[in-house]
């Protein structure tokens, strides 16, 4: 990976922080691109990546951040799409409407728009790859955190779509789901997750596969990740086909 350079979204915290001292120290350049501009800046000082404040929800911004990075060091050759937030909001009676815009903005628009940024450099590279940051919450149902789970679902969706699309481009695109991973974005229900015992997936173990998925000639598919288990495709079964008409 040495001389080649990536943009990572979420960078100031979490999979994005790690990922950006595993690539910085293998010699990677990294754009690193999240709202925390103190984090950010925190994350640059430690590893010599470059860093830009940037709001995915916001589609210019992510034009800005891939523009930013070819202008800094010539091309784009990988893309970490990892920024994201929990919904904050259920349905029915206590639906918050600016909190479901926000969380959809940021799980879901945020991998969009960053994908339609991304691919043009990665184009004119003539190749490179994605990851995206899903969920195990994108492969089955979360009633804690239905709207969490739509937006997952919808991010695992679109990766396996892209996949056979983008490979005529020489760009691979797939996407980490890892299950209860010691991040922020767990601490309001990390005292729970403990008293039912549940196992919390190190950082380090999400970004292994990542850089499985980075080194791998793998396309379309999503990875789990998930305590005490190998990681691996997540193997999703075929819808049922169609039949014809029954025979008079």
């Amino acid at each position: 990976m040495s001389e080649q350079v990536a943009l990572i979204t979420g960078a100031a915290s979490g999979f994005g922080r790690d990922l950006t001292r595993v690539l910085t120290g293998r010699g990677v350049r990294v754009l690193a691109c999240d709202v925390d501009e103190d984090g950010g800046a925190a994350v640059a000082a430690e590893t010599g990546a470059t860093f830009l404040r940037t709001d995915v929800s916001d589609p210019e911004q992510s034009t800005a951040a891939v523009a930013a990075a070819v202008d800094a060091f010539g091309g784009l050759d990988i893309a970490f799409l990892n920024a994201g937030i929990v919904s904050g909001t259920g349905l029915g009676e206590g639906f918050d409407l600016v909190a479901y815009r926000r969380a959809m903005g940021v799980n879901l628009d945020g991998v969009v728009f960053g994908i339609n940024a991304v691919v043009p450099a990665l184009k004119a590279r003539g190749g490179g790859v994605i990851v995206c940051t899903a969920s195990l919450a994108g492969l089955t149902a979360v009633p804690m955190d239905p709207l969490y789970s739509a937006n997952k679902h919808a991010v695992v969706g679109l990766v396996r779509s892209l996949g056979p699309s983008l490979a005529a481009d020489g760009i691979r695109i797939n996407a980490v789901c890892p299950g209860f991973a010691d991040t922020a974005i767990i601490a309001p229900i990390k005292g729970a997750l403990a008293d039912m015992d549940l196992p919390i997936i190190p950082v380090s173990q999400v970004t292994d596969t990542v850089l499985g998925l980075l080194d791998g000639d793998m396309t379309g598919e999503c990875w789990f990740v998930q305590a005490g288990r190998e990681s691996d495709a997540f193997g999703f079964r075929n819808i049922p086909g169609p039949r014809g008409a029954p025979a008079a």
